[in-house]
């Protein structure tokens, strides 16, 4: 029986769950290749760490080394940071060799250049991993784009600050103590930077946009906020108005612009965010026909990543990686109107003249600070905030379609 030969960049936590995935699966994998799956070397960065490693396995710090084993079919790189992730798999694709990576932060910047390489060599890069862990976000979006054009992308797509805003709802603890328990849990790095301020929601949203797309929006035209704001206090203010907040990141075309953010909001009992708890993560997608897909699951760890790594790689060996082709544009549905809701907090108790403007919904008082819960036109709501920008206001986001506006019309036909 013939073999597809493999090596592993990276031996970390994702690199470990390839390395078990496919070794505690691999009857299952040669039921569906017909083929053997042998590892035939992994790159490692500190040799003086002991590992559990098949020693007729290659172990090496060489990547060159590598490239110079005869017969490597594909590359699975699980290295953290841009480089030299990116100088690996360009010297692979350049090999002829194909290519899975877990690498947002590198694939959000340097996708489209491996993606172009991979063409004009006649390869694949596999990217699945890079977005929601175990979620196969990438998969569906390429298989809706057969027919649907997809306008709307919205999801929770950090574990760590999910985790932390439910910990801050559930057990009543401030940001720092919730943020301790998701370190000493291991669903936070000792800098939990990247995940608490947005920009590993950021990296993800920017993969997705090209996926969905065909582009991404300017950058620094994104805002991102992270949740280190966020208080027990508004946690608690937000629960007694049958709210919850999420750190969503959410991204949309408008006419020929992509624009997008990644930011606290408020989610309502009603929207399939609402009960997305802990290290869960999800996405939902507005298809043209399709209407709202979403799906939920495990966002990170071991095995999850590895698993969606090992998904991609059976799909780019069964030729299943495609191109969709030019991302069809029919037009963009807004979401519900140009009104919008906000709870905001201002720094007294009295209630300010400018609420006559909107209809107050519920309020309540928290230690010193009157929380409003309101609804109006989101103009009336722009010209409030720059007017004071002592407010404090955190918006609800508006729920995705369940069927299409198609759908709609028809059914009344």
């Amino acid at each position: 029986m013939s073999e597809l030969h493999v090596a592993l960049l990276g031996f970390g936590t994702v690199g470990q769950g390839v390395y078990e995935a496919l070794d505690t699966h691999r009857e299952r994998i040669k039921e569906i290749t017909g083929k053997e799956v042998r590892i035939r070397a992994i790159l490692i960065k500190d040799p003086s760490k002991e590992r559990q490693i098949d020693p007729s396995i290659k172990v090496t710090t060489d990547f060159d080394e590598i490239l110079e084993e005869e017969g490597i079919n594909v590359v699975f790189e699980a290295i953290v940071g841009e480089e030299p992730g990116y100088t690996y798999l360009k010297k692979a694709i350049e090999r002829g060799i194909h290519v899975v990576t877990a690498n947002k932060a590198m694939f959000s910047s340097k996708g489209e250049d491996l993606l172009r390489r991979a063409r004009e060599r006649g390869v694949t890069v596999g990217y699945e991993a890079t977005t929601a862990g175990g979620l196969p976000i990438i998969g569906a979006i390429r298989q809706l784009l057969n027919v649907n054009e997809i306008t709307h992308i919205q999801g929770i797509l950090n574990g760590t600050s999910n985790f932390i805003l439910s910990q801050m709802r559930k057990e009543g603890v401030s940001f720092e103590r919730a943020l301790s328990t998701a370190q000493e849990k291991g669903y936070a790095e000792a800098d939990p930077t990247s995940d608490v301020e947005g920009q590993d929601a950021f990296y993800k949203l920017m993969i997705l946009s090209r996926a969905a797309f065909g582009s991404q929006p300017d950058w620094e035209a994104v805002p991102r906020k992270g949740i280190t704001d966020l208080t027990s206090d508004w946690l608690q203010a937000a629960e007694s108005f049958s709210l919850r907040f999420k750190h969503i990141g959410s991204i949309q075309r408008e006419g020929e612009d992509i624009c997008g953010a990644v930011e606290p909001v408020l989610v309502k009992e009603s929207h399939p965010f609402y009960g997305v708890e802990d290290v869960e993560n999800v996405v939902s997608v507005k298809g043209s026909l399709v209407g709202r897909v979403t799906l939920s699951g495990p966002g990170a760890g071991k095995l999850p990543t590895g698993s969606a790594m090992v998904e991609d790689f059976l799909s780019l060996i069964e030729g299943r990686y495609a191109s969709s082709g030019a991302h069809a544009r029919v037009g963009v549905e807004a979401l519900i109107g140009r009104d919008g809701e906000w709870v905001v907090r201002t720094l007294d108790e009295a209630l300010p003249e400018w609420v006559a403007r909107f209809d107050l919904l519920d309020r309540i008082k928290l230690n010193g600070h009157l929380y409003l819960f309101i609804r109006g036109s989101e103009e009336a709501w722009d010209t409030v905030k720059h007017a004071d920008e002592t407010l404090q206001p955190y918006p609800v986001l508006k729920e995705l379609p369940l069927e299409s506006s198609l759908r709609r019309e028809a059914s009344v036909r």
